[in-house]
């Protein structure tokens, strides 16, 4: 009996034309603080290129993803914004806290009782079971406002080093503005320096797409073999 060209069974050999295109990758970050911090503005910045000409408290969730190029990888950063209020959360906490890859945790700097808040924040962290291999940054919101600051750079550090969590002090507002304090250009970094941070870790542990997907890639959170996770969040205080 003659040998089949396994090739013909599926109709010849596979060639460039028939090989899919590489799938987008996705990091899902959530912005965790209090209401009125600015984590909206800062999200829409981020996306926009500009600040919001007007802002309502977010009810819910406020989603917003952009797409960015990492070292000639198109990446999309997916920024899931929580109402910091605790009557607009409870039906949306555990969808939101679902599959994150990175956590950027917000306070208004003009604001101390904000700052305070913030062990409670990283507490629901761990009540959703975030673990500790999540990236997570710390962002001070408002540093334009230099004659209303509450919360000093020292401060802010201190608590930072101690929650293993890099420390950036910016303001949603354009670096253009009229009085606009220069870490306003912060924002743009801020979420770069986090997708530049999950690009890098590998391997990273693809979830099963959902139905409707194709063409996109959803990682988990889990992270192998990164030997920077003391910088990033990787401390038992977290």
């Amino acid at each position: 009996m003659a040998e089949r060209d396994p090739s013909a069974q599926f109709g010849g050999p596979f060639t460039n034309s028939t090989i899919p295109p590489p799938r987008t990758r996705i990091f899902k970050i959530i912005v965790i603080g209090d209401s009125g911090v600015g984590k909206t503005c800062l999200t829409y910045r981020f996306c926009a290129g500009k600040f919001p000409e007007k802002t309502e408290a977010t009810i819910g969730v406020d989603f917003r993803e952009k797409l960015v190029e990492i070292d000639g990888e198109s990446i999309k950063i997916q920024l899931w914004d929580t109402a910091g209020q605790e009557r607009f959360r409870k039906s949306m906490v555990q969808h939101y806290y679902r599959n994150v890859h990175a956590v950027v945790f917000i306070y208004d700097v003009t604001n101390h009782a904000s700052f305070r808040s913030l062990p409670a924040w990283i507490e629901e962290c761990k009540q959703h079971a975030l673990g500790s291999e999540v990236p997570r940054i710390l962002v001070g919101n408002k540093c334009d406002l230099q004659d209303s600051v509450q919360v000093g750079t020292d401060e802010a550090q201190h608590f930072a080093d101690a929650h293993c969590m890099p420390l950036f002090e910016t303001s949603a507002k354009s670096p253009n503005s009229p009085g606009t304090h220069h870490n306003s250009d912060h924002v743009e970094a801020i979420f770069m320096t986090v997708a530049h941070k999950l690009k890098s870790q590998k391997p990273l542990v693809l979830s099963q797409l959902p139905k409707g997907s194709e063409g996109t890639t959803a990682l988990t959170g889990r992270i192998e073999g990164d030997n920077t996770a003391a910088t990033w969040g990787s401390c038992g205080s977290c």
